[in-house]
């Protein structure tokens, strides 16, 4: 146990200084290659151009990590080969910004070599309580759904990157949520996996808090995307508990709900999915008032208080974990609801002055 605890703890400290180690020549390195986000319509929050490729140097930590300290078993393999075909895609569109159709089939690709090497969503966990059938075998639909869902995670990340510091704080958040949750489940390579990608995170948020000085580009959102969906199939739902089905969706709820919600919107006003526009949830934030840093944290709160509802959900059921959302979103309602009468009054006294 204390070996265990001891490779726990140095994972966490290598990728964490790799990252921030080479977060600087990464830096250097984007500028040269012209890796450089400049500010060209209204869904950009900056105004001067910045550099895109940060991914590389979280990707960079968690692999050093993962080397020393994983054991590389077939699932960690496929893992790995997918990380770092999914890498190579952001690089190439952090640098000649590909077409929607080549990064989905680049993702496709390295959600296919997971899924080669057996990491799958076999089942879900039934969620009727009242069955006597505890899972539900996916049988043929294994491996659609397998690649359906880390597609899904790996864009939902990528889409929720739009300010200083949101992504990677949620990734983060994400991440710790499910290292403590394989904690719990004695699942020590998923541990380190978890400890490794929330270890390179922090890392590179110094570099990447408002006002950014380097952004983590589709590199770094897509990498974090791919490697908390394949951890939440490895660590999740493979099914610990009866409710085990809603953890992952809890974990990473802020960029589901976010890509979901977009996707609708989208459709509904009859243009692509894949089709950009200013509608995010920190857009929203953005439009109701608050600046860069009350958004970030805003969305990195839910995002941990969800994480939190996950954590409860494992140890002490769905009945505590209903409690502790339904606080959540009172207190949302309830903030939303003074913040907005606050910005309703100072409107109301600016127009007397005038």
């Amino acid at each position: 146990m204390q070996y265990d605890m001891l490779r726990l703890f140095f994972t966490i400290v290598v990728a964490f200084l790799v990252a921030y180690a080479s977060t600087p020549i990464v830096k250097i390195l984007a500028a040269k290659i012209g890796a450089i986000d400049v500010p060209k319509d209204d869904r950009r929050m900056h105004k001067m151009p910045i550099p895109r490729l940060g991914g590389v140097a979280i990707f960079y930590g968690f692999i050093v990590a993962i080397l020393c300290f994983c054991e590389i078993d077939r699932s960690i393999q496929g893992i790995l080969i997918g990380s770092v075909i999914i890498v190579a895609v952001g690089v190439l569109d952090d640098v000649i910004q590909l077409k929607a159709i080549y990064k989905l089939l680049g993702q496709i690709l390295a959600a296919g070599a997971v899924v080669f090497h057996g990491v799958t969503i076999e089942y879900f966990t039934n969620p009727n309580f009242l069955s006597p059938e505890t899972y539900i075998p996916l049988g043929v639909w294994a491996i659609p759904i397998t690649i359906m869902w880390i597609v899904g995670v790996t864009n939902a990340v990528n889409l929720i990157d739009g300010l200083d510091g949101l992504a990677v704080g949620v990734s983060s958040i994400s991440s710790a949520s499910l290292f403590s949750i394989s904690l719990i489940t004695k699942e020590t390579n998923i541990s380190i996996l978890t400890a490794a990608v929330a270890g390179a995170g922090f890392g590179f948020m110094p570099y990447n808090m408002f006002p950014a000085t380097i952004f983590m580009g589709d590199t770094g959102a897509m990498f974090l995307g791919f490697i908390l969906s394949c951890v939440s199939i490895l660590g999740l739902f493979k099914g610990y508990a009866v409710i085990s089905f809603a953890i992952p969706f809890l974990i990473l709820g802020l960029p589901i709900f976010d890509t979901g919600f977009a996707i609708i919107r989208r459709l509904y006003r009859g243009k692509s999915p894949m089709a950009p526009d200013r509608g995010h949830l920190h857009h929203r934030l953005i439009d109701m008032g608050f600046n860069q840093k009350q958004t970030v944290t805003i969305l990195c709160i839910a995002s941990g208080l969800l994480s939190l509802s996950a954590v409860v959900l494992m140890i002490s059921g769905a009945f505590r974990a209903m409690i502790l959302i339904a606080a959540v979103i009172l207190l949302t309602g309830v903030g939303f609801n003074l913040f907005n009468n606050t910005i309703e009054e100072e409107v109301e006294e600016n127009n007397e002055l005038q």
